[in-house]
């Protein structure tokens, strides 16, 4: 018997557990030391087998996710780091990849770690709000290390085909950590500086979709991106100061009242969102 070992049963764990249930005649164990959200797992079908018993799941996971906090999968692969079935392939769901890929070198030769993010969500978390169709249309990057075996990275490119991942794109650690910071934690960081403002409160009722999706991701899980926030500070500060540079010119034109330093700057962004947004749909049936 083939196992799947799916360790942290939250929002990315509880559906990846239950998107992978039937791939290629695999169980798959989920493991939680809740006992509240096992027994949620357990009613839901969320995964073949629920257990806490997290050393017994990793002897025996042919395939081992760590679905846990940042900090969380460090200390896990410390923790496990002899307890690896030989020839286990193992990987994780987290938004920084050096940290995590740093922490596998401590990983015996028989273990293959390669890390991975799908790039799916929802602005709450918890095994509740778990779907099996989380992850359809998602991107899905892996971040394979040079000894990692090239069947570990066709099994894991066939996994995310199974959970309906819209393709899988491969690349280094580092520049996975540099272009989140852009697409994805900076957003956060936007969203929750707008949610700062004094008059928001006074706002109600004058919201637009614009804020509304602007803002939509301020609601998260402060814990978690206190981590994914600080483990990769140094590309992100870098990418905030671009960001700070960007959002001042806009300010002092507008401020100056140069409508045509204005109107160049806009339409210089719209040209390249609409570039940007005919890149992502080539090959699609729809256009622009």
């Amino acid at each position: 018997m083939k196992n799947i070992v799916v360790v942290g049963l939250g929002l990315i764990g509880g559906s990846l557990a239950s998107a992978l249930k039937g791939f290629e005649g695999y169980t798959v164990m989920g493991v939680d030391n809740d006992r509240d959200i096992r027994l949620y797992a357990e009613e839901k079908s969320i995964a073949d087998i629920v257990t806490d018993d997290t050393k017994y799941a990793v002897a025996h996971g042919d395939i081992v996710f760590c679905c846990l906090h940042p900090h969380g999968i460090l200390e896990f692969l410390q923790a496990h780091k002899q307890g690896f079935l030989p020839g286990a392939l193992v990987t994780d769901v987290c938004g920084v990849k050096s940290a995590v890929l740093e922490a596998a070198k401590e990983l015996p030769d028989t273990v293959d770690f390669i890390g991975s993010h799908p790039m799916a969500g929802k602005e709450r978390g918890g095994i509740q709000n778990s779907s099996k169709t989380l992850f359809r249309g998602a991107h899905y990057i892996i971040t394979p290390r040079k000894e990692s075996k090239p069947e570990n990275i066709a099994l894991l490119e066939r996994i995310a085909a199974y959970i309906g991942a819209r393709d899988v794109i491969q690349t280094e650690p580092e520049r996975h950590d540099a272009v989140i910071a852009y697409t994805s934690q900076m957003m956060h960081i936007i969203a929750a500086a707008i949610c700062d403002a004094p008059n928001l409160f006074d706002c109600q009722g004058f919201e637009g979709g614009s804020f509304r999706d602007c803002t939509r991701v301020a609601a998260l899980e402060p814990e978690l991106w206190t981590q994914l926030l600080s483990m990769n500070a140094a590309p992100l500060t870098e990418t905030l100061r671009r960001f700070e540079g960007n959002l001042r010119a806009y300010r002092e034109v507008i401020e100056a009242r140069d409508d045509v330093a204005l109107m160049k700057k806009l339409r210089d962004s719209s040209e390249r969102k609409k570039r940007m947004h005919i890149e992502y749909r080539r090959g699609d049936d729809a256009v622009l």
